[in-house]
């Protein structure tokens, strides 16, 4: 047998959640609850009408052959219309719009049609793992954009060009974000467009948490600037709004040179998605939007159960605006230990597990991300593990105290 050696695997670290899920498995075996807040894995079910429009298309025997690569034309206007309802975005069914097998797939075969090996693209640090290894796995060369704290982890991507020299070809953008739960305007999104078409730069805009917004906050679209289908494309996904992680099914529009180059690497990929889920997908994007108003409402009640019970017991954070997500700053008395030693220390002690920061880049490093998909029940439960756990901290009693 041959060594297996190439440079695209020699690019691409070990999947860091792969060697904490072994982790976690072994706790189970041995009969420790863990509470796992680690991968953002929707907990709730498919809304029914989903689930019945897939049973009744399945049962079509002429539904079972190999699908259309692009998705079917029927689909395909339901994302139109969809866009056009949400967002007031009009685009073309044709030309300006791709069903992917979730937008991982999409994200990571774009790259592939986009890039040549060596080209550069800007990619915020941290941020989603498929944003820096799509680039990796093309050949490309990441640049990364620094977020901080104090920025509210929002980028100022022309300080950061600048300083790049060949000019970058790609940016990737993700807002609401993953992992630090950042918030745009669609202020933000109108500099951006005005900065590609300075810089000929392609946007990639993954907006992968649109519906799980709180607190009256609503996300805008980078395609309701006008201009902005000139230099780039969104991505969009089932997973979160309709707990439809599993079925695997997103969609890209925009540019339709940047869709006609996903759509003719996807050619050779695959064969499309099952059809009888681009039809129940039809089903979601035209049928009753209650289901995801409820999702966001459960995960508002999650974030206020969690964020309340952490800063009760003397770990700072904030409450995030939108996605299933809290970006914790490890605290003070165990910064020192870094995320992954933390993020251990947490599965081993409290039986809770999150992810290190450290997992999304190197400016990850002093977070930890907790996810919300368990019960308000679970996560008060959590809490009190945390709160056995970490003796270093300071609750509020305590705190109170000194103060009286």
């Amino acid at each position: 047998m041959p060594t297996i050696n190439t440079q695209r695997l020699k690019r691409l670290p070990p999947y860091l959640l792969g060697q904490l899920n072994e982790t976690k498995l072994r706790l189970r075996q041995e009969g420790a609850d863990v509470i796992d807040l680690g991968m953002g894995n929707p907990d709730q079910p498919t809304p029914q009408h989903i689930i019945d429009k897939l049973c009744e298309v399945a049962q079509d025997r002429k539904a079972h052959g190999y699908s259309a690569s692009k998705g079917i034309p029927a689909l395909l206007k339901a994302i139109c219309r969809f866009y056009k309802n949400r967002f007031d975005v009009d685009l073309d069914s044709r030309t300006e719009c791709i069903a992917t097998i979730g937008s991982k797939e999409g994200l990571a075969h774009l790259m592939l049609a986009l890039l040549d090996p060596g080209d550069l693209a800007l990619v915020p640090n941290p941020t989603y793992p498929i944003h820096i290894y799509s680039v990796a796995m093309a050949g490309g060369n990441v640049v990364s954009i620094p977020l901080r704290e104090e920025e509210e982890f929002v980028p100022d991507v022309e300080y950061i060009t600048r300083e790049v020299w060949p000019r970058p070809k790609i940016i990737t953008l993700n807002f609401p974000h993953n992992p630090t739960t950042a918030t745009v305007s669609l202020d933000f999104f109108e500099e951006i467009v005005r900065f590609a078409k300075d810089n000929q730069i392609m946007v990639i805009h993954d907006m992968a948490y649109a519906d799980l917004t709180f607190d009256d906050y609503q996300a805008p679209s980078f395609l309701q600037v006008p201009g902005a289908k000139d230099v780039g494309v969104e991505f969009y996904t089932m997973s979160k709004s309709y707990n439809m992680a599993g079925w695997r099914l997103g969609f890209c529009v925009g540019n339709p040179d940047i869709i006609g180059a996903l759509a003719k690497i996807k050619g050779y990929h695959d064969y499309g998605i099952f059809t009888p889920i681009q039809v129940a997908a039809i089903s979601a994007l035209d049928g009753p939007q209650d289901c995801v108003k409820r999702q966001a409402q459960i995960y508002q009640s999650r974030r206020d159960v969690l964020c309340e019970g952490l800063n009760r017991i003397g770990w700072p954070v904030k409450s995030p605006k939108a996605s299933m997500f809290t970006w914790a700053p490890i605290p003070e008395p165990y910064r020192e230990m870094g995320s992954i030693e933390f993020s251990r220390l947490l599965m081993k002690e409290a039986h809770v597990a999150l992810l290190p920061g450290i997992g999304f880049g190197d400016l990850g490093e002093g977070y930890v991300r907790i996810a919300m998909v368990e019960n308000e029940h679970r996560l008060r439960q959590a809490i009190r593990n945390i709160r056995r756990s970490l003796t270093k901290l300071e609750p509020d009693e305590q705190r109170q105290s000194k103060l009286g």
